[in-house]
């Protein structure tokens, strides 16, 4: 039989779909993602999410329990157990959300709460210390939760804030974020990536691994950039944010390994060396779910945001409760960047810590409950003149079938966590690192 006749199997569209995914890479950047997805199934789940919208944006299930106008809002569009974290809100409060909008698309709810379980499936068995049994009550949890909260709403929720922070929350996150207040601030963050001359001037420590000096003529280019950036703030802003100095961000993220990256330091507001910040800023090519959409669809997405920038800011926007005031975007190099800042407390809830199955099942249900709350909150702006129609949308659908929409969540979960494990399998032997 010829060869090219037996090309459509799963092996070779998961091989080809990874080699065109990362064919911008340079061999470097290849190897150093290559190396993090071969870590553990979760890793390479992580590193493939463009595998995922392939596989799901067309799957039928969505329209069980959704599919429709009512049920569309911002979603997350990589939604996983470590896309949540601890930062800063605008009152200095750490609080856990989360915490990168990079592939953020308007689509159906499910893709994200769909993502999110299989996450908590693969992150739990990567684990070791739950069975099939625990993990599927996890799956539970997670599924109850965002239905509970999504389907719920009062009108005074248009004026209340849900967020978890040590005060509000339960173990074991609660402890989490005693520690992370503890041992993070602004000071400990300068000290990790900064150093002060002797002349005392602060500038980014070229020492640490994690970053890379710029020539003079890059350099350059990023400040006549960043001049530019100003006027993309929320308001039209034009406060001059002074550039102490910036550097190049590498080996961070696992989807987003190789991606263009800056840090720039910049004059904290009362022009004290102890106060400065750090700005993340990171080239934004698209969110996955694009590799999946018809050319009918990507025409109407292009027709809607000016470039990626805009797209990231109005995503973090709709999404987050407080989007911090730095956020924006700026054009280098033919490339669109968006622009935020790092927050002192950034930091993971590490979910290997985890070996009880009562905290296995309260994580899974605070997963579910944020990513519910963000949702609601983002589709507000969708709808400004109907606040609540998402809301409305999701009991419609779900109504007398609380019992059938966990049974979907828990049978996709694991049945693509399964179809991931495989997967993985393929990517170790074909590219030489099984």
């Amino acid at each position: 039989m010829l060869k090219e006749l037996t090309l459509h199997n799963r092996a070779n569209q998961v091989i080809q779909a990874i080699t065109d995914n990362n064919q911008s890479l340079d061999e470097v950047a290849r190897k150093r993602k290559f190396a993090a997805m071969a870590e553990s199934p979760y890793r390479f789940f992580r590193g493939t999410s463009h595998l995922f919208w392939q596989d799901m944006y067309n799957d039928w299930r969505f329209v069980l329990f959704g599919g429709v106008a009512s049920t569309q809002t911002w979603i997350q569009g990589d939604a996983h157990v470590y896309n949540f974290g601890a930062f800063a809100n605008h009152d200095g409060e750490v609080i856990y959300g989360l915490d990168d909008f990079d592939d953020a698309i308007v689509s159906d709810y499910q893709y994200d709460l769909w993502r999110l379980a299989i996450s908590l499936v693969l992150d739990s068995r990567a684990n070791g210390e739950f069975d099939a049994a625990e993990i599927g009550k996890g799956i539970k949890a997670l599924a109850e939760a965002y239905l509970e909260t999504a389907a719920h709403y009062e009108p005074e929720d248009l004026d209340s804030e849900i967020h978890f922070t040590a005060e509000t929350a339960d173990k074991p996150l609660k402890a989490f974020l005693k520690k992370v207040a503890k041992k993070k601030d602004r000071q400990r963050m300068l000290n990790k990536w900064t150093r002060v001359q002797k002349n005392g001037k602060r500038v980014f420590d070229a020492t640490n691994p994690k970053l890379k000096r710029l020539s003079p003529q890059a350099k350059k280019q990023f400040m006549v950039a960043f001049d530019a950036y100003r006027e993309t703030l929320d308001g039209g802003e034009s406060e001059f944010f002074r550039v102490k100095d910036v550097v190049r961000r590498i080996k961070a993220g696992t989807g987003s390994l190789g991606t263009p990256r800056f840090y720039a330091l910049i004059e904290g507001p009362g022009g004290e060396e102890h106060d400065d910040l750090i700005l993340d800023i990171k080239q934004q090519d698209g969110p996955s779910a694009l590799t999946a959409m018809s050319q009918e669809e990507r025409e109407a997405y292009n027709q809607t945001y000016e470039n990626e920038g805009t797209r990231h800011a109005r995503a973090f926007r709709a999404l987050a409760e407080h989007p911090d005031r730095y956020l924006g975007w700026l054009k280098m190099d033919g490339a669109v960047f968006s622009v935020r800042e790092r927050s002192p407390f950034k930091d993971d809830f590490a979910t290997d810590k985890l070996d009880k199955k009562k905290d296995l099942k309260k994580m899974a249900g605070l997963w579910g409950q944020i990513l519910a709350t963000e949702h609601k909150r983002a589709s507000r702006t969708l709808n400004p003149d109907v606040p609540f129609l998402f809301e409305q949308g999701i009991q419609a659908k779900t109504e007398d079938r609380k019992d059938d929409f966990v049974r979907l969540v828990t049978a996709i979960a694991e049945d693509y966590a399964d179809c991931v494990e495989g997967d993985y399998r393929c990517f170790l032997e074909n590219f030489g690192l099984a």
